[in-house]
């Protein structure tokens, strides 16, 4: 792949019919450029759980992917309550989802852990009432 290929975008709000939609466009797309089957699943789970976690807490945000020769980045920014302690958001299980989303089998605590296991680097920046980026790359070896 010589040029680097830019996707972009809006994640609704609130609206679980459609969160998943952009990383399964992003799927087909690598499917389409010929990468190999693990790299494609990893940045489909993690990205899937970043949408996932925009819908519930966020009220939705943005979703830009850029695939080079070397790597694939997401970087996933949102104009949410924030978080206001990462590490804790981090642990495997801790979840901040009101009943409703738990309900619809949502909000299990596992988003942001899940993001860091499938991918080679992640970064969370967030200030209460600001809002939350997330900065993730998968190599592709």
């Amino acid at each position: 792949m010589s040029a680097n290929i830019t996707l972009s975008f809006e994640i609704p709000g609130d609206d679980f019919t459609r969160a998943g939609e952009a990383s399964g466009s992003v799927k087909k797309t690598l499917k389409k450029l010929g990468l190999n089957s693990m790299l494609i699943r990893k940045v489909a789970i993690a990205m899937y759980e970043g949408e996932i976690n925009m819908v519930i807490h966020a009220g939705g945000g943005r979703a830009e992917v850029e695939v080079g020769p070397t790597a694939v980045t997401i970087t996933l920014t949102d104009e949410g309550p924030g978080i206001p302690d990462i590490d804790l958001a981090m642990q495997e299980g801790y979840s901040t989802a009101p009943e409703s989303v738990r309900s619809l089998g949502f909000g299990a605590g596992m988003g942001l852990s899940n993001m860091k296991k499938y991918t080679d680097y992640m970064k969370v920046i967030s200030h209460p009432g600001q809002g939350t980026t997330v900065h993730m790359r998968v190599d592709i070896v």
